[in-house]
């Protein structure tokens, strides 16, 4: 059966005419059949259930944690396992937060567990967090790109597993974007929270075989080795589309969102909005002064992940991406810088500033020579020849860590 998404429902003020693709989609492949036929590693649970039986067990999970139809805390419980607390990331553990927002400490309701934030003052769990804890179990939903901060997390918690010497185990799950690389490699310059490792921005690895990846190339603290084990999905095939199950964060409601997010969302840095308060959340983009160059419109508004997005209340102009066709544009495996710079040049004909945030661009784009190569005019060709060279030499690091 066809996995679908739970869609959002909200009212959003919008005029003009959509535009279904931007002119540098040369969509040319044929469609292919989502996946139906796959079970991840929650499923797996006669490899790791006897591994936590009689242990204390730490959870990462969201709202993506499910195995089955069941929420995983629900299933651990049931089997048994004891849950001496959860650690919750970006977005909080029912996926409610806004991108950033600060998640608190607290009690879980259903299992009596205690809730600690990684997405706080600490991002790293502490020895005392873990003194109680003999093995923390993994589960979260990624979508394939570096700067979706689930996967920084993974390396923190990697790091604290490491200096506790306890272990961590991984239920790997499908990426969407695990057919393909693209992107400039991260810079030690502009390491952060949105790009932790020298990674490409769309790496091509699910979260079990980048968590082989860290520990494999020694990026953890003093190069330390984390006790790990990562429960592979069965049946997957990384060049079947996957449509996830279930949302993984409140601004990425479907595929589309999550296809088109390596290409929209280097925006956040820039003055333009990428649809957060609309029901088209990274499926449209545009800026108030725009009027001149787009027809479409938009008008932000609070929405749920969006409590108050940018340009608020005010019509923004720019492009509609809402009805392209996520598999097909997904195929052409890259990223479309082209849509930065036609909206570059809107801004630039509107003598409107671009780059309202330059230090935060840079740490999404992991490097300066984006914003560098935008700044001198140049086209979408140039900013991909600029990184050619590292992308193949990550390329061949990672074959060494495909399961699948």
């Amino acid at each position: 059966m066809k996995i679908l998404f739970y869609f959002l429902i909200a009212i959003q003020a919008a005029c003009g005419q959509p535009n279904a693709t931007s002119t540098n989609d040369q969509i040319t492949i044929e469609e292919q059949q989502i996946s139906d036929t796959l079970r991840v590693g929650a499923e797996q649970y006669n490899v790791y259930l006897p591994k936590l039986k009689g242990r204390k067990v730490a959870c990462v999970t969201n709202q993506t944690s499910v195995v089955g139809s069941k929420h995983l805390l629900d299933f651990l419980k049931e089997n048994g396992i004891n849950i001496t607390k959860i650690f919750a990331l970006e977005h909080g553990i029912r996926g409610k937060a806004d991108a950033g927002e600060h998640i608190n400490n607290g009690l879980d309701s259903l299992t009596g567990a205690k809730i600690i934030s990684l997405y706080g003052t600490n991002k790293k769990p502490s020895l005392d967090d873990l003194a109680d804890v003999d093995v923390v179990l993994f589960d979260i939903q990624d979508v394939g790109v570096r700067f979706y901060t689930f996967i920084s997390s993974l390396h923190y918690i990697m790091d604290g597993v490491a200096e506790a010497k306890k272990e961590l185990i991984v239920l790997d799950r499908p990426n969407p974007h695990a057919h393909y690389i693209d992107g400039p490699i991260l810079k030690p310059a502009f390491q952060s929270f949105v790009g932790v490792d020298p990674l490409p921005i769309v790496y091509g690895l699910t979260i079990g075989e980048l968590a082989n990846m860290i520990n494999g190339e020694g990026w953890l603290n003093n190069q330390q080795k984390c006790n790990l084990t990562v429960v592979p999905c069965e049946n997957y095939d990384r060049n079947v589309p996957y449509d996830l199950p279930i949302k993984p964060s409140p601004n990425l409601p479907n595929l589309r969102a999550i296809v088109l997010y390596p290409s929209l969302c280097l925006f956040e840095g820039t003055n333009v909005s990428v649809g957060r308060g609309t029901n088209t959340q990274f499926q449209v983009f545009g800026a108030p002064t725009f009027k001149n160059s787009f027809e479409y419109a938009f008008v932000p508004i609070p929405f749920e992940g969006a409590k108050t997005p940018m340009h608020q209340g005010i019509a923004c102009y720019g492009k509609d991406l809402s009805s392209i066709n996520a598999v097909r544009f997904s195929g052409l495996k890259k990223i479309n810088f082209g849509y930065l710079v036609e909206a570059y040049a809107a801004a630039k004909k509107a003598n409107d500033p671009f780059f309202t945030n330059s230090t935060f661009f840079d740490k999404l784009a992991g490097t300066d020579q984006i914003r560098i190569l935008l700044s001198a005019g140049k086209n979408e060709d140039a900013i991909r020849a600029s990184y050619q060279e590292e992308l193949a030499a990550f390329g061949k690091i990672r074959e060494r860590y495909l399961l699948y």
